[in-house]
């Protein structure tokens, strides 16, 4: 393949037999899904969308894309791409750091795992060249503990590990990878995948130091670059040290959406918390922050490493992010930062995602308030969430019903309407009766309720790239769109989403053509990310997703009015529905054939 940025080079490990192989990319997959998640999609539909996610059949990707590892601003993100155990759906969950970048270093674009090994190992690769090697020493560890192993045995420089720890080996069903950095794919429950397929480990001993991928036009590509690094350097919330995603990370956000009520407070019962700046950016910058860090080519800096130094939550960890915040601390009516910190190191040891894990604690809390379960756990008791998050990773007790997700867990309860998930995932931080847009995004999105696949509130609540009224239904089915396209665009890349607080698909346009090669427009960045969209769908419908109630939110948000500056609001789905899947060209949340006909996908 003659393309820019990539290596053209895929590891493909068969953890059944044990063997190594190696294969060119495909030029035109690549011109088609771009690369990351796109690509990753494709090789994980092309493996089937019947396959049960925790299975040797099921297929695990780690996904960079054409930029990964470049000069590119934010260009420090991997995915991980597979059939999730915690929804049925195809998922794909990012990381940043540096891990992503180490692989392309390393020569390599893709890894693609099949199949299940008989016993713990870890893949370790270095020059182009990939080993299996046994993980046993390690197996039963914490991330932080194998990473330490890791550390020792190849040397701290030059080397990244993205790992499992004791919730992915246990199968929890939001398991996740994370790195050394404590950079998480958070979402989807990919660590359970790797966890049955007994994969402990992935290991990188990669430089930097001649290794950047090359573009195919240098000069056009460094122009491209300093344009886009400029809207970086001079957007309002990502100029460094200056707008507010450097300031304060993305914790920045929890004073704002709490004032405008839309913060999901204790289960979504409330849109506003009154204790919220217990956990808001400026009081943790104020009290426990001891550090601003960054993942590879980012000047932003939005992470944001926390220290409690003293009593029983003594801990220190990067990041205290405003999803992780408010899972474990409005959402469950906990507003002790120093608490929440402890939370998330706990999440960040066992390697758990935090919003799923808020969510099942705060259903558990709404259903022993309901009578529903014979369990101690009130609301803002943060000694009996941390007994309870050690309960279930290790799936003791009642431990063993949580470890299988919100959705599951409120139906083991008797009461399925407890769980705010939209297809079997839980929400993040944003209540759709407070800003309507994000709530048709959950529903709609294409791995269960997600704020990522396509960010509204840049609109509704920043005014980027305009501003829409948050209250209001109308139009926000086309502007979901649009973010949809362009994120699925983005992801493939694969650049940080926080890039598009000040870059467009005019950047991205010109950074991803003058990198590989390939002329395209703003247009065409958006019809590659629709033809990537509605391949994820295909892929759900396949398996099972197929009708509108599927695109639905909880009874909660469509039934019962918010609290604070939303009281009265709830989400006015169906009107945001119809005109979505008009804008989409679907059928009751089902591509039809002419669409895939007419974006090439079959």
């Amino acid at each position: 393949m003659a393309l820019g940025g990539f290596k053209n080079r895929e590891i493909l490990v068969n953890l059944t037999d044990g063997t190594v192989s190696y294969r060119e990319i495909d030029e035109e997959l690549a011109r088609k899904y771009v690369g990351g998640r796109g690509l990753g999609v494709k090789y994980v539909f092309d493996n089937g969308p019947q396959v049960e996610p925790l299975s040797a059949e099921n297929m695990l990707c780690i996904m960079t894309g054409p930029v990964t590892g470049s000069r590119s601003t934010m260009s420090g993100r991997l995915c991980v791409v597979t059939k999730s155990p915690l929804t049925g759906t195809v998922t794909d969950s990012h990381m940043g750091g540096w891990t992503a970048a180490r692989l392309k270093w390393a020569g390599v674009d893709n890894i693609i795992f099949t199949g299940k090994s008989d016993h713990p190992v870890y893949l370790y690769v270095e020059n182009g060249q990939a080993e299996l090697r046994d993980a046993s020493d390690v197996w039963g560890k914490g991330t932080r503990e194998t990473i330490r192993t890791m550390q020792q045995r190849y040397g701290k420089e030059d080397l990244s590990v993205m790992c499992i720890g004791q919730a992915g080996e246990n199968l929890v069903r939001f398991a996740n990878f994370m790195n050394e950095h404590d950079r998480s794919a958070g979402r989807g429950g990919t660590g359970a995948v790797a966890g049955y397929k007994n994969l402990k480990a992935i290991v990188i001993k990669a430089s930097q130091k001649g290794n950047m991928p090359q573009p195919a036009k240098d000069e056009e590509y460094k122009q491209a670059n300093q344009k886009a690094l400029k809207a970086i350097m001079e957007g309002g919330l990502t100029a460094p040290k200056k707008g507010g995603l450097s300031v304060y990370g993305t914790n920045v956000l929890t004073s704002i959406i709490n004032e405008v009520g839309a913060l999901p407070t204790m289960n979504s019962k409330y849109t506003h918390f009154d204790q919220a700046e217990g956990h808001s950016g400026e009081t943790v910058n104020a009290t426990i922050l001891v550090a601003d860090n960054t993942c590879h080519a980012c000047p932003v800096a939005c992470k944001k490493e926390v220290e409690v130094k003293e009593g029983k939550y003594k801990t220190r960890v990067e990041s205290f992010e405003y999803e992780s915040g408010w899972a474990l601390g409005a959402n469950c009516g906990l507003s002790d930062a120093n608490a929440i910190a402890y939370l998330i190191n706990m999440c960040n040891e066992y390697g758990i995602d935090t919003i799923e894990l808020g969510n099942t604690l705060s259903c558990m809390m709404e259903a022993v308030e309901k009578g529903l379960v014979a369990e101690e756990l009130t609301w803002g008791d943060a000694d009996r969430m941390i007994e309870l998050t050690e309960a279930l990773v290790f799936r003791r007790g009642i431990g063993d019903v949580l470890a299988e997700g919100t959705a599951r867990a409120a139906a083991a309860f008797g009461d399925p309407n407890l769980a705010m998930v939209c297809k079997g995932q839980s929400i993040p931080a944003y209540d759709p009766r407070g800003i309507q847009g994000i709530g048709l995004g959950y529903a709609t999105s294409n791995r269960g309720a997600c704020h990522l696949r396509g960010y509204t509130v840049a609109s509704e609540i920043a005014g980027i790239p305009e501003p829409t009224d948050r209250l209001k239904p109308e139009g926000k089915g086309e502007l979901l769109k649009i973010f949809q396209d362009l994120f699925a665009f983005s992801d493939s890349m694969d650049v940080c989403k926080f890039s598009s607080f000040s870059e467009n698909a005019e950047h991205y346009a010109e950074q991803y053509a003058a990198m590989t090669g390939i002329p395209i427009t703003a247009d065409d960045v958006l019809k590659i990310g629709e033809r990537i969209y509605n391949l994820e769908r295909y892929y759900n419908n396949l398996a099972g997703y197929n009708k509108r109630e599927d695109d639905y939110l909880p009874k909660r948000f469509t039934e019962e009015p918010g609290t604070g500056n939303s009281a009265g609001h709830v989400s006015r789905m169906d009107i945001m529905l119809d005109e979505y899947y008009k804008a989409r060209g679907w059928v009751d949340g089902v591509v039809p054939e002419e669409k895939l006909r007419e974006l090439q996908i079959i």
